[in-house]
C-alpha cells in the first residue's frame, strides 16, 4: 500500500480477495476457528494445529506461534486488551493466555486454568474482552454457560448467566464486543440469538435481545462471531450454520446477507469469525474450506 493512499472498495459485500490453503504448513490454514486484527491491520489467525499465524492483508506470513498445550483441545477465541496484548481462550485448558503481539507469553497475565464452578475457575472458554475500565469479562460453554467478571488485576468480581434458553442465560456464549457506550454485546450461538447488556452496576441488567432459529432472512443458525459498525448504526454476523454473513440495524432489524455453502470464491462453509480492517474490508475465516476471504462493505 502506498503511504496516503487509501482503496475504495465496490458495494457491500463484494467479494475481494480470496487466501490461503489447507495444511499444516507454514502459512496454511487447518480449519482456523477465531481471528482479530491490530491497529496495524495485521491479521492473527488460530486453527486447529494449534497455531496461532499473523498475516498482512493480502495473506502473507508474518509470524507464528504455538499455544502451549493443545492434547486436550484447541483455542478457539481471539481478541486484543487494552495494552495491545493478544488475549487466547484457550478452551480446553480452562484459562485465558495473554501474548505480546510478537508471540511473547505472559504468564503473570494468565486468568483461570482450572475447571470448575467456584469463581474464577472454568469449563470451556470461548472469549475475553476489556471494557474501558480495564475489566475483564470472560465468556464460557459447556456445563456453566455464563460470563465472569474479573478486575483489571485479575481479580474474580461476579458472573451470570448459566444454563438454558431463558433471557439472560447462554447456550454456547461464543463472542463478545463492548459498543462505544460500554454495553457487552455476546453470540448466544446454540440459542440462535444475540443478548446485549449493560454491565456497569453491580449487577448486569439486560438492555435488548434478538433472533430466531431459522434460514430465513433476518434469521439465525450458530452466530459464532459479530462486528459493530456503530457509526452506521449497523452489525454484521457470522453464521456457522447458515453459511452466511448478514446484516442487521442495532436493533435487529434485518439489512441483508451473503454467502451461501460451497467450495467457490464468495462461497462459505460453516464460518467461525470475522474481523475488519481500518479501510472497510471484511475478513471472514471460512473455516472448513480453509482460507480467508475477504469483502468490501
Amino acid at each position: 500500500m502506498v503511504a496516503g493512499c487509501t482503496p475504495s472498495g465496490p458495494a457491500q459485500g463484494q467479494l475481494d480477495a480470496v487466501w490461503g490453503n489447507p495444511g499444516t504448513g507454514e502459512g496454511k490454514l487447518n480449519h482456523p476457528r477465531a481471528i482479530c486484527i491490530d491497529a496495524d491491520n495485521l491479521l492473527y489467525i488460530v486453527d486447529k494445529t494449534p497455531r496461532i499465524q499473523v498475516f498482512t492483508p493480502d495473506g502473507k506470513l508474518v509470524r507464528t506461534w504455538q499455544t502451549p498445550e493443545f492434547q486436550f483441545g484447541k483455542p478457539c477465541g481471539l481478541s486484543f486488551d487494552l495494552e495491545g496484548n493478544l488475549l487466547v481462550a484457550d478452551t480446553h485448558y480452562y484459562r485465558i493466555l495473554t501474548y505480546t503481539k510478537e508471540g511473547k507469553l505472559l504468564a503473570e497475565k494468565t486468568i483461570g486454568g482450572e475447571r470448575g464452578f467456584t469463581p474464577g475457575k472454568f469449563h470451556f472458554v470461548t472469549d475475553c474482552q476489556q471494557d474501558a475500565e480495564g475489566n475483564y469479562f470472560i465468556a464460557e460453554y459447556g456445563e456453566f454457560d455464563r460470563v465472569q467478571r474479573f478486575t483489571r488485576d485479575r481479580q474474580f468480581v461476579s458472573q451470570w448467566g448459566g444454563h438454558g434458553s431463558d433471557i439472560g442465560q447462554f447456550l454456547r456464549p461464543q463472542k463478545m464486543e463492548f459498543d462505544r457506550q460500554g454495553l457487552l454485546w455476546i453470540t448466544d450461538a446454540c440459542n440462535h440469538r444475540l443478548q446485549v447488556f449493560d454491565v456497569s452496576g453491580p449487577e448486569p441488567k439486560l438492555a435488548k435481545s434478538w433472533g430466531e432459529y431459522g434460514s430465513g432472512p433476518g434469521q439465525l443458525s450458530y452466530p459464532y462471531d459479530l462486528h459493530l459498525d456503530e457509526p452506521a448504526g449497523h452489525i454484521y454476523l457470522c453464521e456457522f450454520g447458515n453459511h452466511r454473513i448478514q446484516k442487521f440495524t442495532l436493533d435487529g432489524q434485518y439489512l441483508g446477507h451473503w454467502g451461501r455453502n460451497g467450495r467457490q470464491p464468495g462461497e462459505l462453509d460453516q464460518p467461525w469469525g470475522l474481523t475488519r480492517d481500518s479501510y472497510g474490508r471484511l475478513y471472514v475465516i471460512d473455516t472448513y474450506n480453509h482460507r480467508v476471504q475477504r469483502f468490501w462493505l
